[in-house]
């Protein structure tokens, strides 16, 4: 329930962990942003990418977990750079 929460009440990530810094990845903008679930990690970040004039934003939530901040981040990280060069701008669609 504690992960419906903060997906669906805008509560991402862990309040207590630092926060990562943005990555730029083909002209997107991806933040790293792991969600605490119980002991682990869900891999979490938001996507954006100014089109037109409008900034557009994408949550991508995944179910897999890890067992640390650090290698979540990593792999947001990843699933995100992935998404972008699968997709492109269909991402907002």
């Amino acid at each position: 329930m504690s992960f419906l929460k903060k997906l669906f009440g805008g509560g991402g990530g862990d309040a207590s962990a630092p926060t990562v810094p943005a990555e730029t990845h083909n002209g997107f903008t991806i933040y790293p942003d792991p969600i605490k679930d119980g002991a682990v990690w869900r891999i979490s970040a938001r996507i954006e990418k100014e089109i037109g004039g409008d900034l557009k934003s994408h949550l991508m939530v995944r179910a897999d977990t890890l067992q640390s901040r650090d290698d979540a981040v990593t792999a947001s990280l990843n699933k995100a750079r992935m998404l972008i060069d699968q997709q492109g701008d269909a991402i907002f669609r």
